[in-house]
């Protein structure tokens, strides 16, 4: 059953599929295949719970270490041999050799990246579904709309449900890349690829002040664009615009050169990554100009905010398989609805208390080596859950 709709740019069609309702034991097997993705899930969130800790507390440890290490220099730039081999701290202005160009289209600019971001107007597909039963039959209706958007991917008609009408180049004729300056210093220091690497925001370039380069090309805003009209663009035109990252020189429509700060160790002069005790390594970079204090409290709030999110992480991928591995018991009783339900919300229970039990007591390990005292309170608290589930089953037997 299709059913059409087109709007100026939208086009929609709605098919409806239907399928037997699966029988018991089609439904089993689907069951045991969840169980063993459920597996998986539960001892990767084991995996995952563990070695977070271990990495957390080895991060803290060696922030401390980097702290109580780190000598801030007197200058930028003169290097001092006294302080060859050591964590260093300073802030300066970034500086490059020479500009990063882009002759297509007449661009250069001084700065630590330069990127050209290509986008084309194409069809995108968009998906809209929901089952329902009818006469025994599973139905499911799908809605596919489709609408011209500007895209940086090149998106692929051919996995469209109607391509007709809806198709798409396969390539962009002109490339998004992005250009890294091969020398970045502040000061008389050279800085590292892993320090270069962390220079990325990305500010998006004006082109105000800029002519069109081709007669082909027409600058629009801040885009030039490869169309016939602009205002109207047609499906595979293109529209490219540019983006830098670490101002490393006086630009008269940019302003002054970024300011970044850096910790890393000292070799001549470069600036390289810095190996703690604790077997973790320091190359610190962040934009403006930072104390010592501040960027190590960055850094202790970075590790913190990590360790929170595999938690979650963690815990999340534990509820998941254990819901899936206990789902067998919601499949025996699927044809009792009212049983069903109640199962259902049982299950769901059982779960999140078992998921957050077996997350602390994982936590509590990992805390055994390092921290002895909150290991074993978290391993208390880890029977909270469990003892708070049982606490309620007596009431309910009694009614």
């Amino acid at each position: 059953f299709l059913q059409f709709s087109d709007t100026a740019s939208r086009k929609e069609h709605v098919k409806i599929t239907s399928e037997a309702k699966p029988g018991f034991l089609e439904r089993l097997s689907e069951t045991s295949g969840g169980m063993l993705v459920g597996l998986v899930a539960f001892l990767l969130a084991f995996y995952l719970l563990f070695t977070n800790e271990g990495r957390a507390l080895r991060t803290a440890k060696s922030l401390d270490e980097g702290l109580s290490l780190v000598v801030s220099l007197d200058s930028i730039h003169s290097i001092s041999q006294q302080n060859e081999g050591r964590l260093v701290h300073l802030a300066g202005a970034l500086s490059t050799s020479k500009p990063l160009f882009d002759p297509s289209y007449g661009l250069s600019i001084q700065a630590v990246k330069l990127k050209r971001n290509v986008e084309m107007y194409q069809w995108v597909e968009y998906e809209d579904s929901k089952e329902y039963e009818e006469n025994g039959e599973i139905k499911k209706e799908t809605k596919y709309s489709y609408n011209t958007e500007w895209k940086s991917e090149v998106v692929n008609s051919r996995n469209f449900d109607r391509e007709i009408g809806h198709k798409n180049p396969s390539a962009m004729a002109v490339e998004s890349f992005t250009a890294v300056s091969p020398n970045v210093q502040v000061g008389s220091f050279v800085l590292s690829k892993g320090l270069v690497n962390k220079i990325d925001n990305f500010k998006q370039l004006s082109l105000s002040h800029l002519e069109d380069p081709h007669a082909d090309v027409t600058r629009g805003g801040d885009y030039f664009y490869h169309s016939d009209n602009p205002r109207r663009p047609e499906v595979g035109d293109l529209r490219v615009s540019f983006f830098y990252a670490g101002l490393s020189g006086d630009d008269p429509y940019l302003g002054t050169a970024d300011q970044v700060t850096v910790i890393a160790r000292q070799r001549g002069d470069q600036l390289v990554p810095y190996h703690t005790k604790s077997g973790d390594v320091l190359e610190i970079l962040y934009p403006g100009d930072l104390s010592v204090e501040e960027v190590f409290q960055k850094e202790h709030e970075s590790n913190s905010m990590k360790t929170w999110a595999l938690r979650a992480a963690g815990w999340l991928s534990m509820f998941v398989g254990i819901s899936l591995m206990t789902r067998i018991f919601y499949t025996l009783v699927d044809w009792f609805p009212v049983v069903r339900d109640l199962v259902n919300v049982g299950l769901k229970a059982f779960a999140l208390c078992v998921a957050s039990s077996l997350s602390l007591l994982t936590i509590s390990v990992g805390w055994l080596f390092y921290r002895p005292l909150w290991a074993l309170l978290l391993a208390l608290l880890s029977i909270v859950p469990i003892a708070v589930a049982r606490s309620r089953v007596p009431p309910k037997k009694q009614q």
